[in-house]
This record gives structure tokens, sequence and C-alpha cells, in this order.
């Protein structure tokens, strides 16, 4: 693998991680950022989601996908901006504004190994 792969593949794991903790605790991952809890489904569906675009990161980077992995850096980085402006907005918990960062420090690390390249 690549070092812009590498990201990419680990990435996905975090994708998992999140997905799954929406489809199964969704409540918790919710109450910790301080948005309202839910007992529908809507939150589950977007973990189903988000564990689908996991499996996508995932694949592409373990198979060395070098078309995909570039596409990765903007919308991460729009990931991060829309958060940051629910945040702001007081749409949402600033801890939603964290998620995101996570996201453009995915972002970032793919960009550099790709400008390393």
């Amino acid at each position: 693998m690549t070092p812009a792969a590498k990201s990419v593949y680990y990435f996905g794991f975090y994708l998992y991680l999140l997905g799954f903790t929406l489809i199964f605790i969704p409540n918790f991952l919710l109450k910790t950022m301080g948005l309202p809890e839910t007992n529908e489904v809507w939150i589950r569906v977007v973990g189903l989601l988000v564990l689908l675009i996991g499996f996508y990161y995932h694949q592409a980077g373990a198979k060395n996908i070098s078309a995909f992995i570039p596409l990765t850096i903007p919308t991460r980085m729009i990931v991060f901006v829309t958060f940051l402006a629910f945040a702001l907005l007081q749409l949402a918990s600033p801890m939603l504004a964290g998620f995101g960062a996570i996201d453009l420090a995915g972002a970032i690390w793919t960009f550099m190994a790709l400008k390393k390249k």
C-alpha cells in the first residue's frame, strides 16, 4: 500500500467504528456530542451509510485504487466545514466540529501523502 492508500485504509476503520456505534448504540454518541437522544430509525440509517462509506475507504486503500484516494480529500474537508458551520450557527453542539476535525485531519494526512509521491 502507498502512504496515501494507508491513510484512506485506516480512515475506513474510523468510519466502521462510527457506523457501528450509530447503528447499535446511537444515543451514546448523540449524548456525547450534546445532541438530543432519539428512538427514531434515521440515526441507524445514517450509521449504515457511514459503515458502507467506510467499506469503500477500507477497500480502496487496501487495493490502492489511486483514482478514489484523491477524491476523499475535498469530501472530508467539506464534512469539516459543514460540521463547523452547524456548530457556529448553533444548530449542533461544538462537539460536532470535533468529529469534523477528524475528517480534516484525515484529509490532510492523505493530501500530504499524495504530495510526497
